[in-house]
């Protein structure tokens, strides 16, 4: 009897440490926050981002951009072989793919990682009008491994595509990935049945198996079907023993990215948009170009960079082939190595 009370005691100690450590790491993240942010990201039902005003577009604004808008020709774009078996058996070594556009298969520690997918023709709510691909997806749904994990950085049609999260949640119906999403986006996904889907808000984290897995701010918002600003937007950060990388999503330059690398340190690999941001008047605030890439890019202080979101499809005023072009101009430009921040080929897979 006195061994079980001893017993019990120890353990209502050790009890009492846990809840009084998982209090000052509560706390400490509360500091942070309020610290990063210093005013409200969601007030009356609508989401805000850290450093600009809440100011979306007006109807004569963005007609005005559609009537002087001189968008160029569509362009294709080379599409790698890579080894789909490979890819489908592959549980030891890091990879990463790029399948076009914001969607990326990174494998990293056995776990199977796919980033906004998208793998239908066209960024639309509809099937016979919107943005159209350009390029084909460097994977299709039958060359994919078993997906573990999902993340999506927010609504738009060009980054949650309806039809891949159907045909991955059907492919897999006996055992559906986890899918990661900003707050107040978890009903959607469940509507195009989903049954696996966990809502993060900003520097919230989750893990799957070893990986640890942040949502972090950036500068964007969201929009599907009139409902400006009602969910929100994020990137995100794995992170393991021995490896850290972020996926930008979409996103204007800010402080967000300095906040970030002060709270996770450097980067090994950043996934960073590059591409839809003319006109400047009209996109900056909510897509970066090549410069402010390659600003985020040393703000994070990443060992190196992977360029997304050009290439696929036609959306803004640049012409296609332009953020790639600024990208190997600028990069010498700002004396980055040759390899620190480059672009893959459709459907490339790299060995990380």
């Amino acid at each position: 009897m006195p061994l079980f009370n001893l017993i019990m005691q120890r353990r209502n100690f050790l009890k009492k440490i846990i809840v009084f450590t998982i209090g000052i790491i509560s706390m400490s993240n509360k500091l942070f926050a309020k610290e990063v942010f210093g005013k409200e990201i969601f007030k009356d039902g609508i989401f805000y981002n850290n450093y600009i005003d809440h100011k979306m577009a007006t109807f004569k604004e963005f007609w005005k951009w559609r009537k002087e808008s001189k968008k160029p020709e569509p362009m294709s774009f080379p599409l790698a072989k890579n080894d789909p078996k490979f890819l489908q058996e592959n549980r030891n070594q890091k990879t990463l793919t790029w399948i076009g556009h914001a969607s990326f298969l990174m494998q990293m520690d056995g776990i199977n990682i796919l980033t906004d997918p998208h793998l239908t023709k066209r960024a639309s709510p509809v099937v016979f009008a919107g943005p159209s691909r350009t390029t084909p997806p460097g994977l299709k749904i039958e060359d994919l491994p078993e997906i573990d994990v999902i993340v999506i950085s927010h609504n738009h049609y060009d980054h949650l595509d309806y039809q891949t999260i159907l045909n991955i949640t059907r492919k897999q119906i006996n055992n559906q990935p986890l899918i990661l999403v900003p707050l107040k986006l978890k009903k959607l996904l469940e509507s195009f049945g989903a049954k696996n889907v966990k809502e993060l808000g900003w520097w919230d984290t989750t893990s799957f198996k070893n990986l640890n897995i942040h949502s972090v701010p950036v500068q964007h918002w969201s929009n599907r079907s009139f409902n400006t600003n009602k969910t929100l937007w994020c990137g995100w950060v794995f992170e393991n023993a021995n490896f850290k990388s972020i996926f930008v999503g979409d996103t204007g330059y800010s402080k967000d990215f300095s906040t970030i690398q002060k709270k996770f340190g450097y980067m090994d690999l950043s996934l960073i948009p590059i591409g839809a941001y003319a006109p400047r008047w009209f996109m900056k605030d909510h897509h970066c170009n090549v410069e402010e890439a390659i600003q985020i890019h040393k703000d994070l202080k990443s060992k190196k960079s992977i360029a997304m979101h050009w290439g696929t499809f036609q959306l803004t005023d640049e012409p296609m082939d332009e953020p790639v072009k600024l990208l190997k101009k600028l990069t010498v430009e700002k004396n980055l190595l040759s390899n620190e921040f480059i672009a893959m080929t459709h459907g490339e897979s790299k060995i990380l």
